[in-house]
């Protein structure tokens, strides 16, 4: 490992990270893992690159030197970026996974039991088939997850560069609230978020804003296409900023007109969830728990809002196509796992079908503490009313 003082982290936090990933090795009896997530790549190195469609992985023996594999391009990510010594990069008319083979066999890993992440949206099924057909000197196991009992809960380091990640995602909600306004098009307000961000010193996110108004706030996850807001109707925001690959979230609403009773209900509704939510989240509490509570909240309307998803999700380092780690924890039904101090997760007490055909949201990206949890915003959660944009 080469230590230096140029990454996201102190050199420290990235020898801890294997350590204790190592750790977790050997209870699993494993000699060896191959790597091949990009948010767990960035995670253990400080790698990243747009180009992670092809196949790349750090092998992680439990006792020697760890490598790269990726291809000849990417190569330059790995000395420019990571404390990464050793590579074995292929070019684009090589077999990824042959060199992936013949370097285990290069560095004494054959006849091992080796981890993979069998998983992994980037370790397509074809080169799984690819090695268990190539290395039969070898058992191999999947052992995905095994990277992610550690990014279950984030060290300080990790809380204050997700502060800057909520800097941009603040700047960008506000730069849409002033581009919110009747005759503008979903695009220019897309457009003033995303300024606003960058502008802010925020990173290309892994998902870009959401930006929906009217009767278009019922599809989910769309985003502008175009459409002009008339006088009257509501736009739907949901903004993911983003630095050093990590990511907070948030969702508001801006109404362009008068704040109806309708609307002032969801409002205090959805508020009502993020505030009695933060009263009793803290280490011990199940996510089940946090989950119901949220959900009994938003059930309980007589405007025709529901809570048709989980009502949070773990949030950290992601690449496209997602900016969440849901897949590691989500606030849902029936889920047992207990929160501990360092998780981080986007709250989503959103109401869909309000009157039947609106979406509205306001969420919070919030971090457990010792004892309770914080919010990393300081934003105004209320709805930005501007009845100047009335029908």
């Amino acid at each position: 490992m080469i230590e230096r003082d140029d990454m996201t982290f102190p050199f420290a936090e990235y020898q801890r990270r294997i350590d204790e990933l190592r750790g977790r090795m050997q209870k699993r009896l494993l000699d060896a893992v191959v790597i091949s997530d990009p948010e767990n790549l960035m995670y253990l190195t400080d790698y990243q690159t747009t180009g992670y469609s092809f196949f790349q992985a750090l092998v992680i023996p439990l006792d020697n030197e760890p490598f790269m594999i990726t291809r000849k391009l990417e190569e330059s990510n790995v000395y420019a970026r990571t404390w990464v010594e050793i590579t074995r990069p292929y070019p684009d008319t090589g077999d990824a996974i042959q060199m992936l083979v013949e370097s285990l066999r290069e560095f004494g890993l054959n006849g091992k039991h080796i981890g993979y992440e069998r998983n992994s949206y980037f370790f397509p099924a074809y080169h799984q088939d690819s090695i268990h057909t190539t290395f039969t000197d070898g058992r191999l196991l999947d052992c995905f997850g095994i990277v992610e009992q550690g990014r279950i809960t984030k060290s300080p380091v990790e809380i204050e560069i997700m502060r800057k990640a909520a800097h941009a995602t603040e700047a960008g909600m506000k730069a849409g609230f002033e581009a919110c306004v009747a005759g503008a098009t979903e695009n220019e307000i897309g457009a003033a978020i995303s300024a606003g961000m960058f502008q802010a010193g925020g990173e290309t996110p892994a998902v870009m804003p959401y930006v929906t108004s009217g009767p278009r706030t019922m599809i989910g996850h769309a985003t502008w296409e175009g459409r002009v807001v008339q006088p009257g109707e509501h736009v739907f925001l949901e903004v993911g900023g983003c630095y050093r690959r990590y990511h907070t979230a948030m969702m508001r609403t801006v109404v362009l007109g008068d704040m109806t009773d309708t609307f002032y209900k969801a409002q205090e509704k959805m508020k009502l969830a993020l505030q009695r939510l933060k009263e009793i989240m803290r280490p011990g509490l199940t996510v089940s728990d946090a989950d119901n509570l949220v959900r009994a909240i938003i059930t309980d309307n007589d405007i025709g809002g529901s809570l048709i998803t989980r009502s949070g999700y773990s949030i950290g380092i992601a690449f496209p196509p997602s900016w969440d780690e849901g897949y590691i924890i989500s606030l849902k039904q029936g889920i047992s796992t207990v929160l501990e101090e360092g998780m981080t997760f986007h709250i989503i007490p959103w109401m869909w079908g309000v009157e039947g055909d609106k979406t509205m949201g306001i969420s919070d990206t919030l971090y457990v503490t010792e004892n309770s949890c914080e919010s990393f915003f300081t934003l105004d959660k209320d709805f930005v009313v501007k009845p100047e944009y009335g029908a």
